[in-house]
């Protein structure tokens, strides 16, 4: 199972960043660049400005009630409802007090009130956010239903329908304000878990047999948290107001208590004659708002992403101690030795979503095995179900997907949902079955260190502690061929590159003892060097210990040069299994062919149009009758647009879903082709893709 390509066939196995600085390792891992980011936002004038105010704010309410409340509660029955004056700057009250100070007093109650809701809005709102992650599918979408209702309303009148049922006074205030406060909270966290939920490393932890409430608070609730706190800190300012306002209604805080709400409420009465007494306590509310809704926009400001820093400051690279490229250290050592039984057998695997027309199905009886050591590959189009397979036997298709298949074994255990065993089952999966991701850069928690995530699943399911795991992971790291490997553990996955996040995740997969991986797409968006890197790891992986290898790619060379099988995959089903080495030269069905000669090669001529597939692939709302692909096919006749071909054995080892095999020319490889072959004028495959690409332009 050896990848060579042929023009890189000299080319040594190693990451070309790993020995040379590159913008990632060019920072010194000491610096702080979040500390230079919240510095850089203060010196802006956004960020002095609103530190100043809150400042200003924070000092009042601390300091005023300790100096000056025998000032604001003195009464003097000579000054009663005086104006301004150098003795009483905003005028007395109708007992004589000095409303100046009592302004200044106020601050205690008005901002400590408004920030006591507002934690307990953000509270409850983060509850009922994260409550259908944690909860079962019904008691999760009734809470959603309850916030959906609850949004509906304006929080204005939430908090006068709350202020009465728990009645008038402070205590009732904070009650209805934060519970007004909590539906929007409680609709942002959900829609912020819902999108993080399906993240890849989420799935690995899933994989891994992480639980519901440790997955929240280490994978999902962290990289959530920067615009949850934005979002906190801007609503003190809106928490603030509604409390001056239920104050102001007398549902707020009452005598002999008071904060700017009653202030406002009591010179409004004299507004005309005593503007000062009325128009102060609306100033400072307006001011303390600023300073909270300032602050939150400063704070969205430097939780922001962070552009990575050009530093020239180098640190010198340790040096790189090249891994034996003869052997890799076993991974599974201590696993039993399997016997002859095929690690991973499926039967009539379907898959399917619900639609506007009934349930949608997008893997339409799809059956294949895979046996010890052996690596299988599946390639077709996107849209195909290759990636769907791949989730359904790994058990990590959510609801509202449903799963059923006739057989589903992995190492001589059923994974169907009726048969399988919770805890179990997640053993299995979180030690036996290894997944590497397509993206490499979203398959790991930006928040989480790469050692700390390769060492979770060690702790889960091989019962190692904190600092065994942490060995383990970077004996991984290792093994993988990545340099400091003990330094690069401790580093975030934005400070790897493509190839070392990519070697991370092979990592993440070897933490177990896995007997089979599945690999989808392992070299998306990678240089054809990378891949090459990424590729020969795997193969010396698989090989060191008969580990099995399920590859999903789009590219059907690189799965030919990888893999002992391949399937290839259109609409949802398999239309052809036949061995890697016969795929150029015994390749039957015409979509087969179609996919061999669209992809070029050293030898294709620049100055001719590429050969393409002509027409869309059907999406699994509208297969059509009879076979999937006779609107593209030049070969098709009247039997194939109304009878659905079933996969039947064409020769040993080799079957093919088509009414009309072409056996009679068989595809040569593409290394033996003329140059004109894969521009379609030459060789059978490019003759077969131009009266393909003819038949999909006429009329």
């Amino acid at each position: 199972m050896a990848v060579e390509y042929e023009a890189l066939r000299a080319g040594e196995d190693q990451d070309p960043q790993d020995g040379v600085p590159t913008a990632t390792q060019d920072v010194d891992v000491r610096s702080r660049p979040g500390s230079n980011r919240w510095l850089g936002v203060l010196r802006s004038p956004l960020g002095w400005c609103a530190a100043t105010l809150l400042l200003i704010v924070l000092l009042l309410a601390v300091c005023a009630p300790l100096l000056w409340s025998g000032r604001a509660e003195a009464i003097d029955t000579g000054e009663i409802l005086q104006g301004s004056s150098g003795r009483h700057w905003l005028g007395t009250d109708n007992l004589g007090r000095d409303i100046f100070f009592r302004l200044l007093v106020a601050t205690r109650l008005s901002v400590a009130l408004a920030l006591l809701a507002t934690v307990l809005g953000v509270a409850t709102g983060l509850v009922l956010g994260v409550a259908p992650a944690i909860l079962g599918r019904r008691a999760g979408r009734m809470v959603t239903s309850v916030v959906n209702v609850a949004v509906a309303f304006p929080g204005l009148l939430l908090a006068l329908f709350f202020a009465v049922v728990f009645g008038v006074g402070a205590k009732g205030a904070v009650l209805a304000i934060g519970f007004a406060m909590a539906p929007g909270f409680a609709r942002l966290t959900q829609t912020l878990v819902a999108s993080v939920s399906e993240r890849d490393y989420v799935q690995a932890a899933r994989v891994a047999g992480i639980g519901r409430v440790r997955i929240l608070t280490r994978h999902v609730l962290p990289n959530v948290s920067d615009p949850l706190i934005v979002n906190a800190t801007i609503s003190a300012g809106g928490a603030l107001l509604a409390f001056s306002g239920l104050s102001f209604l007398g549902l707020g805080v009452q005598a002999p208590s008071y904060d700017w709400g009653r202030l406002l409420g009591e010179g409004l009465n004299g507004i005309y004659t005593h503007p000062a007494a009325a128009l102060a306590p609306g100033v400072a509310v307006v001011i303390a708002g600023l300073a909270f809704n300032l602050t939150g926009e400063a704070v969205a400001k430097a939780v922001g992403v962070p552009t990575p820093p050009r530093s020239r400051a180098t640190h010198p690279a340790e040096p790189r101690v090249a891994a034996p490229a003869t052997a890799v250290a076993p991974v599974a050592d201590d696993a039993d030795a399997p016997g002859r039984e095929p690690v991973l057998s499926v039967e009539a695997l379907r898959v399917s979503f619900p639609g506007s027309r009934g349930p949608v199905t997008a893997v339409r009886g799809v059956g294949f095995h895979v046996g010890e050591g052996e690596a299988v590959g599946v390639v077709g189009e996107s849209g195909s179900g290759k990636s769907l397979t791949a989730l359904a036997v790994s058990r990590l298709v959510e609801h509202p997907g449903e799963v059923a298949a006739d057989r589903v074994d992995f190492l001589g255990t059923s994974l169907l949902p009726e048969q399988a065993h919770g805890a179990a089952t997640r053993r299995l999966l979180g030690t036996s079955l290894a997944m590497v991701f397509q993206d490499p850069m979203t398959s790991f928690n930006p928040t989480m260190r790469i050692g700390r995530q390769l060492a979770e699943s060690a702790e889960q399911h091989l019962g190692t502690g904190r600092r065994q795991a942490l060995s383990r992971a970077v004996e991984r790291l290792r093994q993988v061929r990545i340099s400091a490997a003990e330094r690069r553990s401790a580093q975030y996955p934005h400070e790897f590159s493509g190839g070392m996040r990519q070697r991370a995740m092979i990592a993440l997969a070897l933490m177990g003892r896995p007997r089979l991986i599945v690999a989808d797409e392992p070299t998306t968006a990678l240089d054809v060097t990378v891949q090459r890197q990424v590729l020969r790891l795997l193969d010396r992986v698989c090989a060191a210990d008969g580990v099995a290898l399920l590859l999903i790619s789009h590219d059907i060379h690189v799965v030919a040069q990888t893999c002992d099988r391949v399937l290839v995959m259109y609409a949802g089903r398999i239309v052809e299994e036949l061995p890697s080495d016969r795929l150029f030269t015994a390749a039957q069905h015409p979509y087969t062919r179609a996919l061999i000669a669209t992809v070029p090669h050293m030898e294709t001529q620049l100055d001719r149009p590429l050969t393409v597939i002509p027409g869309r692939p059907v999406t699994p709302d509208r297969i059509p009758a009879g076979c999937a692909f006779a609107a593209r096919c030049a070969f098709a006749q009247q039997r194939c647009r109304t009878d659905d071909p079933q996969l039947e054995t064409a020769e040993p080892g080799h079957r093919v879903a088509c009414w009309y095999p072409q056996t009679d020319i068989a595809a040569r490889s593409v290394d033996e082709q003329p140059s004109d072959s894969v521009g379609g004028k030459v060789g059978p495959v490019g003759e077969e893709a131009d009266s393909i690409a003819e038949e999909g332009e006429r009329p």
